[in-house]
């Protein structure tokens, strides 16, 4: 595994996360729902600036898929928002790490000029993930692909806290 620097949150303005897949209507909006949910069961929701884009615009303006709403329900955690495409030019100076969901969508966000050390892949922050492990598409797939990407986000969220935490108490 690529060895990364500690994650430093600032103490002036919030810590500004970004996630990212393909549509923003499965894995990137749930990932931010857990993300905000976790960080919230924590207290420290408002050290951070958290958003969800996806690498295609195809579904800008629409709610997470209803089977993410609906796994996302069951396990009382809210889906706030609506799927935007990427900003660039906004995003890249905009937040201080960028988890892309796949190998694709990190090579695309590296492609449109995202500062690498900013990108990790959000997997790897889940302690049970091997190297380069990514968050599968459920998109095409029934409810069980949206409860296991659930268990990976979760897993993946608790631990990038985990680690935020260890460096900024």
């Amino acid at each position: 595994m690529t060895e990364h620097s500690p994650i430093r949150l600032h103490d002036a303005s919030p810590f500004g996360v970004l996630f990212v897949c393909l549509g923003n209507i499965c894995r990137s909006p749930i990932a931010e729902g857990v993300f905000i949910h976790e960080a919230r069961e924590r207290g420290i929701l408002d050290r951070f600036d958290i958003d969800s884009c996806g690498t295609g615009g195809w579904h800008a303006g629409e709610r997470a898929d209803p089977r993410a709403r609906a796994t996302a329900k069951a396990r009382g955690i809210e889906l706030p928002s609506l799927a935007r495409k990427l900003n660039p030019k906004n995003d890249f100076d905009r937040f201080h790490l960028i988890l892309p969901m796949d190998q694709q969508n990190m090579d695309d966000l590296l492609r449109l000029g995202a500062p690498a050390e900013r990108v990790r892949l959000m997997r790897s922050f889940d302690a049970t993930a091997e190297h380069l492990a990514e968050v599968p598409d459920p998109y095409y797939g029934g409810a069980e692909g949206f409860e296991n990407v659930f268990d990976m986000v979760q897993r993946a969220c608790k631990g990038l806290l985990d680690e935020m935490l260890q460096h900024n108490t």
